[in-house]
C-alpha cells in the first residue's frame, strides 16, 4: 500500500530552536563554572587541594574518637579543639605576614610539608600504640598551626594564577570541593576505625591523600609579592595588615559578617542535644546536612561570578544563612531540619565565595597574605566560638533560645550593619581588573 507521509499534525509538538537554545544557555549560566580549570597551574593545585580535603576530615573525625576511645572523656574530647586554636591565630596572622615577604610557592609547600609530616607522626603513635593523649595534643597544635601558614599563602596564590574575573569562579570550586571533602571524609574515616588497627589505616589514608597536595605543591611556579610588600617582619608587619584592614569598611565588614554568622548562628554544637531531645535520633544527618546543601549549591553557581554588588550580596547570603537556621531550630521533624540546613549550607557556600572574593580582589598584592592569615583565623576561629556560644546558651536558656532566639539575633546584626556600612553595602567588584602575573619579570616561567 502506499504509504503518506505525516502532516504537520501527527507529528510531535517541539519546541523552537530558538527556545531550544535559551535553555542550553540559561542551564549553563547557572552550572558550576569550571573556566578556571583551563589553567594549568590552578587545575593541579585544586585537585591536590581535593585530595588532602577528604584526607584532612578523615583525621578530623579519628583524632577525637581516638582521644575519646582512650580517656572516655568529652572534655579531653573537646581539649582537641582547643589544641589548635592558639596556633590557627598566632601562626594564622604571622604566615599572612611572611607571605608579603617571601615566595609564596616555597611558603606553601614548606608549610605543607610540615603538616604532611605531622600526620605521618600521627600515624606511627598510632602504630606503636603510645595510647598518648598529652602527644596527640601537641600534634593537633602543630598541625594547627602549619594549616594556618598555608591557608594564608594559598589564599594570596589563587589571584595570580587565574585571571581577575575569574577568581569568584576559582574560590567557588575550591570551596565546592571542601564541601565534597567534608561529606566524604567522615564517611571514609568511618569505614576505615572500624576496621582493625582503624586509626592506623585512617592516618595512613591522610598521608597518602596529602601527598597529592605536596606533588601539586611542587609544580607550582615561584610567586613572589608585587609591589613593596611587607618591608618589616614580625609584629609591625602583622599590625600593617590589620591597620590596613580597619581603614577599609569593606573588607572589615565582610569580617564582621563572617564572625556574627559563626558565633551567633552556628548550632553545630547543639547536634546531639536536639538529636536526643528532638528528633529521637539522626545525629550524623543534621552534621552532614550543611555541607551537603553547599556541595549542591556549588553545582549550580555559575550565577555567582556574575554579581558585581558583592558586599550586598555576601550581607543577603549571610542573612539567608541565619533565617534557614533559625527556622530549622523550630520544626520538630528530622527531614524538615535537614532540609533546612541544607539550605543554609548553600547559603553560606555563597557568602564563603564572595568573603574571599572580595579580600582577594580588593587588597593589593602586597598586603595579600597577612590579609588571608586575618581571613584564615576568622574563618577557623569563629565556628570554634560559635560552639562555645551554643554550648553556654543552651545550658542556661534551654535548646531554642541558644538556636534560634541567636540566629534572628544574627540576621537582625548583619542587616542593620550592611546598611550603616555604606561603603560595603555599595561595593562594587571590578572583574575587568588584569591578573598579576604569577613572578616577577626576572624570574617568570611557563608550568
Amino acid at each position: 500500500m502506499p504509504t503518506t507521509s505525516p502532516t504537520p499534525r501527527d507529528l510531535p509538538p517541539t519546541a523552537p530552536p530558538a527556545l531550544k537554545a535559551r535553555l542550553v544557555s540559561r542551564l549553563r549560566a547557572t552550572a558550576l563554572d569550571t573556566r578556571p580549570l583551563a589553567h594549568p597551574v590552578f587545575r593541579r593545585l585544586l585537585i591536590g587541594q581535593s585530595a588532602a580535603y577528604i584526607g584532612t576530615m578523615v583525621t578530623s573525625v579519628t583524632i577525637p574518637v581516638q582521644v575519646y576511645a582512650l580517656t572516655r572523656s568529652s572534655l579531653s574530647v573537646g581539649l582537641t579543639g582547643l589544641a589548635g586554636l592558639a596556633p590557627l591565630v598566632v601562626f594564622g596572622l604571622y604566615g599572612g605576614a611572611i607571605a608579603d615577604r617571601f615566595d609564596r610557592r616555597t611558603l606553601y609547600l614548606t608549610s605543607a610539608c610540615l603538616t604532611w609530616a605531622i600526620t605521618l607522626a600521627l600515624l606511627l603513635q598510632a602504630l606503636a600504640d603510645l595510647r598518648s593523649v598529652p602527644l596527640i595534643l601537641a600534634l593537633v597544635a602543630f598541625q594547627a598551626g602549619a594549616f594556618a601558614v598555608s591557608s594564608a599563602a594559598r589564599g594570596a596564590i589563587i589571584p595570580r594564577i587565574v585571571p581577575t574575573p575569574l577568581v569568584p569562579a576559582a574560590n567557588t570550586l575550591y570551596f565546592t570541593a571542601g564541601n565534597v571533602g567534608q561529606v566524604a571524609g567522615p564517611l571514609v574515616a568511618g569505614l576505615l576505625i572500624s576496621l582493625p588497627s582503624g586509626y592506623c589505616w585512617a592516618y595512613g589514608a591522610d598521608a597518602v591523600l596529602f601527598s597529592v597536595l605536596l606533588y601539586s605543591a611542587m609544580n607550582l611556579p615561584p610567586i613572589l609579592p608585587t609591589g613593596s610588600g611587607a618591608r618589616t617582619g614580625g609584629l609591625r608587619s602583622v599590625f600593617e595588615g590589620l591597620r590596613f584592614i580597619a581603614a577599609a569598611p569593606v573588607l572589615w565588614m565582610s569580617f564582621a559578617v563572617d564572625i556574627a554568622a559563626m558565633t551567633m548562628a552556628m548550632p553545630t554544637a547543639l547536634f546531639p542535644e536536639a538529636a536526643q531531645l528532638r528528633f529521637g535520633g539522626g545525629v550524623g544527618l543534621l552534621y552532614s546536612a550543611i555541607a551537603i546543601g553547599s556541595v549542591a549549591a556549588g553545582l549550580f553557581s555559575g550565577w555567582i561570578g556574575r554579581v558585581r554588588r558583592q558586599g550586598r550580596a555576601l550581607a543577603i547570603a549571610v542573612t539567608t544563612w541565619a533565617a534557614a537556621i533559625a527556622l530549622a531550630g523550630t520544626v520538630h521533624h528530622l527531614l524538615a531540619a535537614a532540609a533546612l540546613l541544607a539550605t543554609a549550607g548553600a547559603a553560606d557556600l555563597v557568602s564563603a565565595v564572595y568573603r574571599e572574593t572580595i579580600l582577594q580582589t580588593y587588597a593589593p598584592d602586597a598586603m595579600r597574605g597577612r590579609l588571608q592569615g586575618v581571613f584564615t583565623v576568622v574563618v577557623a576561629g569563629g565556628p570554634r566560638l560559635g560552639d562555645l556560644r551554643a554550648g553556654a546558651m543552651a545550658s542556661a536558656t534551654g535548646l531554642g533560645v541558644a538556636w534560634t532566639g541567636s540566629s534572628l539575633l544574627c540576621m537582625i546584626v548583619v542587616i542593620v550593619g550592611a546598611l550603616l556600612v555604606r561603603p560595603f553595602w555599595h561595593y562594587t567588584v571590578n572583574l575587568a581588573q588584569p591578573p598579576s602575573p604569577p613572578t616577577r619579570p626576572e624570574t617568570a616561567h611557563q608550568p
